[in-house]
C-alpha cells in the first residue's frame, strides 16, 4: 500500500490547555487546525505513523531510530505530568527502513540512544491525533546534520518500506518554523525570520516541495528555524506521489512560526521527484560560487586540496598574488562548510608566517586535518567544501561589552593562559552577551571569572 499522506505540525507546549492554562487561546487557530489535521488522518484510518521530530535524539552523521517496542512520555517538563502518552513502535517497519537505508549508504541505526523517553516534538501532534481516535504504532525518527538531499532519501527510504510491508501510513513532520519573528519574541528578530516563514509556507500551500530542500542554509541559521529537516524527510516520503496541499494555518503570536498543512495522497505523479533537481541545484550553487572565488579563497582550496590529494603541502606560492596577501602579515581564519554546516575551521590570532598568503596556506591545512570537532577532510569531499578567509585586524582592548557589535567585530577573550575568540557575523550569535559566552566556553572560561576583552575587525573573503 502506498502512503496515505502526511502532516506537517508544529509543537509549541503552550499549545496544550493542560500547559498553556488560558494562553493557548492566544493561538486558537493552530489548536484549531490542528485538531482538523488530526481528524483528517484519523479518516485515513493509518495502520503506523511515521514521526520526525528534532527533538528526538540528534547526531551531526547519523540518523537514530528508536529502538525497542515503545516508550512514553510527559509533559513534565512544561509543568503538566498528568498529560502521559505512550507509543508502541512498529518494529518490522523499522527494521525495513533502516535495512533500506544502509543499502543506500545512510548512516542510520538505532546506536546511541540517550534517552527513551517520548519528546515534546513528539507528544504534542500524538496528543491531537490520539484525541482523534488514531492510536497506532508509530515509528520514531530523528534528524541528522546531513544534507537536505540526505533527508529526502531516508524519506523515500520510508515509503519504500511501507510498500513493501503493504502497511498504511501517515507521515508526521514535527517542526516549528523561525524562532525569529518579533522583537519582543523570547528570541528577538531577525529579517531572515519572517522571510523563511514566507518562503515555506509558500511551499507548503502550493506543494512545491523541491523548495524545502534548496532554501539557503544561511537564511535558515539566522532564522533559528527548526523544523526544515523533518519537512524534507516528509517530501521523500511522498516521492513521485500526487498530494493535495493544504495549509490549514500560519501563526506568529510570540515571535515562533507554528504552521499545520496538510498532504492527503492522491494518486501518482512521476514529475514529484525532486531529488535530482536538488541534485542539480546543488552542484549549480556550488559552481556559482567557486567561479566567483577570490585569489583568498582560491589560494586556500589550492592549498588544502594538494594536502589532501597529495599529503605534500605548497612550496611555492602562485603567481600574480595580490600586494595585500604579500605584502603583509596578519592572522587569518580559514572556515570550511559543507551542506552549509561547519566542516572545519582553524586561524591564527596574529600573524605566524611571513605574509597573509603563506598564513592561508598554513590554516587551510590545518582546518581540514587538524580541527579536533571533525575528521579529516577525504578526497571524495572535495568538490562539496565551501570557503572563507577571514583576514583579522589588530585586536584592540574594550573597556566593555556595549564597545562590542557582534555583526561588525570579532571578541578575543583571556584569563591568564587561556583564550577564546569568536569570529564576527556568525549565523545565529546576534548579542554581544551571546558572543562572549561562546568565546569564554572556548577558552574554558568560566562565567564568574575575571577576563579581559579585545575587539577585532576582519576582512571575511568568501
Amino acid at each position: 500500500m502506498p502512503m496515505l499522506g502526511a502532516i506537517l505540525t508544529p509543537h509549541p507546549p503552550v499549545l496544550l490547555p493542560e500547559v498553556g492554562r488560558g494562553r493557548e487561546r492566544e493561538i486558537a487557530a493552530t489548536g484549531r487546525a490542528m485538531r482538523a489535521a488530526a481528524e483528517a488522518v484519523a479518516g485515513w484510518s493509518p495502520d503506523v505513523l511515521i514521526v520526525a521530530s528534532p527533538h528526538t535524539i540528534l547526531y551531526g552523521d547519523y540518523f537514530h531510530i528508536a529502538p525497542g517496542s515503545g516508550a512514553e512520555g510527559d509533559m513534565s517538563a512544561f509543568g503538566a505530568p498528568q498529560v502521559r502518552i505512550g507509543a508502541a513502535y512498529d518494529a518490522p517497519l523499522r527494521d525495513e527502513i533502516l535495512r533500506r537505508a544502509q543499502e543506500l549508504g545512510l548512516k542510520a541505526g538505532t546506536l546511541g540512544q540517550r534517552d527513551p523517553a517520548l519528546d515534546h516534538g513528539i507528544l504534542i501532534p500524538l496528543y491531537f491525533l490520539r484525541r482523534a481516535g488514531v492510536d497506532c504504532p508509530i515509528v520514531r525518527m530523528g534528524l541528522s546534520g546531513f544534507s537536505p538531499l540526505a533527508h529526502y532519501q531516508l524519506g523515500r527510504c520510508v515509503a519504500e518500506a511501507v510498500e513493501t510491508l503493504g502497511r498504511r501510513a501517515v507521515f508526521v513532520a514535527s517542526g516549528d518554523l523561525s524562532h525569529k519573528l518579533k522583537s519582543d519574541g523570547p528570541y528577538g528578530f531577525a529579517p531572515e525570520g519572517p522571510a523563511f516563514d514566507e518562503a515555506v509556507t509558500g511551499a507548503m500551500a502550493s506543494g512545491d516541495f523541491l523548495r524545502f530542500l534548496t532554501m539557503d542554509q544561511s537564511l535558515c541559521e539566522r532564522a533559528a528555524e527548526c523544523g526544515l529537516r523533518s519537512f524534507q524527510m516528509m517530501a521523500g516520503a511522498l516521492d513521485g506521489l500526487a498530494v493535495e496541499p493544504r495549509l490549514l494555518s500560519h501563526e506568529d503570536t510570540f515571535g515562533v512560526g507554528y504552521a499545520v498543512a496538510l498532504f492527503p495522497v492522491t494518486g501518482k505523479d512521476e514529475s514529484r521527484r525532486f531529488a535530482a533537481a536538488c541534485e542539480e541545484a546543488r552542484r549549480e550553487r556550488l559552481a556559482r560560487r567557486r567561479a566567483g572565488e577570490d585569489p583568498w579563497v582560491r589560494l586556500a582550496r589550492l592549498s588544502l586540496e594538494t594536502w589532501v590529494r597529495t599529503g605534500c603541502r605548497l612550496d611555492r606560492l602562485p603567481e600574480g598574488l595580490p600586494r595585500e596577501m604579500t605584502g603583509q602579515a596578519a592572522g587569518a581564519f580559514v572556515s570550511l562548510h559543507m551542506d552549509g554546516r561547519l566542516r572545519g575551521c582553524i586561524g591564527t590570532i596574529v600573524p605566524t608566517r611571513e605574509n597573509v598568503a603563506w598564513e592561508i596556506v598554513q590554516n587551510a591545512v590545518s582546518a581540514c586535518s587538524r580541527d579536533p570537532r571533525f575528521p579529516p577532510v577525504e578526497a571524495g569531499e572535495l568538490e562539496e567544501l565551501e570557503y572563507s578567509v577571514d583576514v583579522l585586524g589588530k585586536p584592540e582592548l574594550v573597556d566593555s561589552p556595549d564597545q562590542l557589535d557582534p555583526k561588525r567585530y570579532g571578541v578575543i577573550v583571556s584569563a591568564g593562559h587561556r583564550r577564546g575568540l569568536l569570529l564576527p557575523d556568525l549565523d545565529g550569535v546576534d548579542t554581544a552577551e551571546r558572543q562572549l559566552e561562546i568565546a569564554r566556553e572556548k577558552g574554558g572560561i568560566s562565567p564568574g571569572e575575571p577576563y579581559q576583552i579585545e575587539r577585532f575587525k576582519v576582512v571575511r573573503h568568501q
